[in-house]
């Protein structure tokens, strides 16, 4: 039998641990790896995975989300059949209320389940960078006979707080589901790590319409998968954890460890993005079978111009996206993205640049992230005095200065080499 599968994406984080990238934008809307967004992730892994029923849920700051979705995804002839399709909120409960939570937004939404009448659902978040074969999770959700299949993953208990964290029994049967806590059970074999739920589940669709219903019912519920269906669900319904590092993408080499990446905070993000300088980096973008999409761009090819001492164009363990030109300016161990300009003498070392950043000659900028427009004028220095950068700019915990860009370019306040 063809199983149907409809699937939910959660989009509509406000990520604000990510601010000020999140200041125009939602966090599935950030860009990563030069010309991809953070939702292309999720959305190249449930369609290379072989599911086109698509309902991307969003809510705060949606604009530039729904600009992605619409260039990248909506319109882009790979769906003939099935859809990708953007739902806002809508508050079609009685309170007329924003999503109160991850149950809420599915509970708002109950009616296009009960319209597709799918044998299965798949709700998956937008959040992380990672490669993932849903349909091995599917058909590990079948051999299982589960009414509910959660990924997960092994992490650090320092992170306990930040995930759900699940006690398992020797079948991989979930027995207990915690939501964020200090104090959580650790995994047998490694007192120091404790298994932690990805936020992505597999639903048998009955059973989800049933406890969504009971759900949107209590009042004392926040109406969160995490914090109230999960742990209610452990003595009711058949649930499974699906081992994400079992995972295997077609095209990938057999030892390829799973890759996986909460970019939950700026500090993480950035090292995410540093990851694919590697000359085999875990993150393999170059999978032909495997391919991460997004929209579809009609740059020019990036250039590289001058070889002259002290003016040379030149890009080392560095990604560059199309349309940009580095002008006499280099650049080492970066992300670079589209249509971003590098002129005479510039140096970047081991930053993001976003899209249509112009950095000036002479100009230098070290371990930072450029927000798109960004212009960083001519012997501007960014990344060189950490007390004058935390007067300008955002700076991290770990010392990456974030640049702020707006929707017209910036000027950067200049500093003499």
């Amino acid at each position: 039998m063809q199983l149907r599968v409809l699937a939910f994406v959660l989009a509509g984080g406000k990520g604000t641990r990510l601010y000020p990238l999140t200041k125009e934008r939602a966090k599935p809307a950030v860009p990563f790896g030069g010309q991809y967004r953070i939702v292309d992730f999720v959305l190249s892994n449930l369609v290379n995975s072989g599911i086109y029923s698509i309902y991307v849920l969003i809510q705060f700051k949606s604009q530039s989300l729904l600009q992605h979705l619409r260039d990248g995804w909506e319109s882009s002839g790979l769906l003939k059949n099935h859809f990708i399709i953007p739902v806002p909120a809508q508050m079609r409960t009685a309170e007329e209320s924003w999503y109160r939570g991850t149950a809420d937004a599915i509970y708002q939404n109950i009616n296009l389940i009960e319209q597709a009448d799918p044998h299965l659902v798949a709700i998956f978040g937008a959040d992380h960078i990672y490669r993932m074969n849903v349909r091995e999770m599917i058909e590990y959700h079948e051999r299982k006979r589960a009414q509910v299949t959660i990924a997960g993953i092994p992490l650090e208990k320092k992170y306990s707080t930040e995930f759900g964290a699940m006690e398992l029994g020797g079948d991989f049967s979930v027995r207990a589901f915690h939501e964020k806590k200090a104090d959580v059970p650790s995994m047998p074999d490694n007192p120091d790590m404790f298994f932690a739920s990805m936020g992505n589940y597999i639903f048998s669709t009955g059973l989800l319409l049933r406890e969504l219903y009971a759900d949107a019912a209590r009042e004392d519920s926040t109406h969160d998968f995490g914090r109230d269906i999960l742990p209610r669900l452990v003595e009711r319904g058949d649930m499974y954890a699906y081992d994400f590092a079992t995972n295997r993408i077609p095209g990938d080499p057999e030892n390829q460890v799973a890759y996986w990446r909460d970019v939950g905070t700026l500090d993480a993000y950035y090292e995410a993005c540093m990851d694919l300088r590697a000359v085999s980096p875990q993150l393999n973008l170059y999978n032909k079978q495997w391919p991460l999409r997004s929209a579809a761009y009609d740059d020019a090819p990036a250039k590289f111009t001058f070889d002259e001492e002290g003016r040379r164009g030149q890009a080392i363990d560095t990604i560059v996206a199309g349309g940009s030109i580095l002008s006499g300016g280099s650049v080492h161990r970066s992300v670079v993205g589209r249509g971003v300009k590098i002129h005479t003498g510039a140096v970047v070392e081991d930053s993001v640049v976003f899209d249509n950043c112009d950095i000036g000659r002479g100009a230098k900028v070290r371990r930072a992230i450029l927000d798109k427009n960004v212009r960083v004028p001519e012997g501007a220095l960014i990344g060189y005095d950490s007390a004058r950068d935390r007067q300008l700019y955002h700076v991290t915990e770990s010392g990456i200065v974030v640049v702020e860009g707006r929707r017209s370019r910036v000027e950067i306040a200049s500093m003499e080499i």
